[in-house]
């Protein structure tokens, strides 16, 4: 596997790469993906800002942000809210790493932007105006292909899909695959697939192995060379409300995800 090399500082910020991290499928590793490579891309100098995207508010309680107490959260800012998103973001204690969080009041924003016109802009016109603040930009979307996923799409000029090791997990990717399409032709023409990242990997289990070996005959080089492998340090991590990469900084899931992070840097997926 080769072994990207670490990248220079950048000396000024912006304009951001927008990055969507999605699955239909739950349970996938894409929160944990989302937040540790933010981590990892802020390690590496970028000024990075995470977007939880999801109503279940699990970005923000992976970095010890208590969802039901913020007072701005996505949600008013979608809303019109007269909440601009500056107000709306904070930074959970980590050099170079925003967060502009999501709780349980989300889950009525589906229902709610059904009656407004170009609904499926609505994240994109809220994230436009601080593009120039970030280098990067990740959306964590929620497990469904709604209103909400193609929101993050619309907004995004990439698409990262964590995928599971194992056969089930593989059988919804057409279906993500085909959004991701029909977005591309109807509403963002620019949206590409930055990567597809085997996840939950366990070298020991042949069934992994073959599901790996399949996932690259089918997606080729859309599949990064980088694999996540299965640990209890990443459930661990976030008990503690950290990222592996201060809970646990020298084990094998933290460098896994400073080598995704290089390797999406060294592919140009972000600067």
């Amino acid at each position: 596997m080769t072994d990207f090399p670490v990248p220079p500082p950048l000396t000024e910020h912006g304009p951001a790469r927008v990055v969507s991290l999605c699955n239909q499928k739950g349970g996938v590793g894409k929160t944990t993906t989302a937040v540790t490579l933010a981590a990892a891309f802020a390690e590496f100098g970028r000024r990075v800002l995470l977007v939880d995207f999801d109503p279940q508010g699990a970005v923000g309680a992976s970095l010890g942000v208590n969802p039901h107490g913020l007072e701005r959260t996505i949600y008013d800012v979608l809303m019109g809210n007269h909440v601009d998103v500056r107000e709306a973001i904070i930074n959970p204690g980590l050099d170079g790493l925003d967060v502009l969080p999501a709780n349980i009041d989300l889950s009525a924003i589906e229902i709610q932007l059904v009656s407004e016109v170009a609904r499926e802009g609505a994240l994109d016109r809220a994230l436009k105006p601080i593009h120039e603040a970030y280098d990067v930009i990740l959306i964590d979307c929620q497990p469904s292909l709604g209103l909400l996923t193609v929101n993050a799409l619309v907004a995004s000029h990439g698409a990262l899909i964590p995928l599971e090791c194992e056969y089930f997990a593989m059988r919804g990717v057409a279906l993500l695959l085909d959004t991701i399409s029909k977005v591309r032709s109807r509403l963002n023409p620019d949206l590409v697939i930055d990567g597809i990242v085997p996840t939950m990997y366990d070298s020991r289990l042949l069934h992994c192995r073959e599901v790996v070996e399949e996932i690259r005959r089918a997606f080729g080089t859309q599949v990064t060379e980088t694999m996540i492998a299965k640990t209890v340090k990443f459930p661990d991590a976030t008990i503690a409300a950290e990222t592996i990469l201060t809970y646990a900084p020298d084990h094998f899931g933290a460098e896994a995800y400073r080598q995704l992070a290089r390797e999406l840097i060294s592919r140009g997926s972000v600067t």
